[in-house]
């Protein structure tokens, strides 16, 4: 299958929609938006994936109500994901 055959997948962002490539990991989805991180820390700065395999924690996101490691989480159809994991109170993104 060449690439621009590839099956699209649509996940839900924070409320947004986004289509991906289906095989995609979450991390590598969150990393081509605006702003590329994954969660918020409780002191308020920006966190990405550090490792890319889960050893880090610095991916943790919200999927379907639970806590995920983006980076070891593929995209599949309908997905609803929340990147305000770590988010200090008052502060959470919806």
């Amino acid at each position: 299958m060449t690439p621009s055959a590839a099956t699209l997948v649509q996940i839900v962002v924070n409320g947004a929609p986004l289509q991906v490539p289906a095989g995609t990991s979450v991390a590598a989805a969150l990393a081509q938006q605006t702003p590329g991180t994954t969660r918020t820390s409780v002191t308020g700065e920006a966190r990405a994936p550090l490792c890319g395999m889960g050893v880090c924690h610095e991916c943790r996101v919200r999927i379907h109500g639970r806590t995920r490691l983006a980076c070891q989480t593929v995209c599949v159809e309908g997905m609803q994901i929340h990147t305000d994991v770590g988010t200090a109170p008052g502060s959470a993104t919806p």
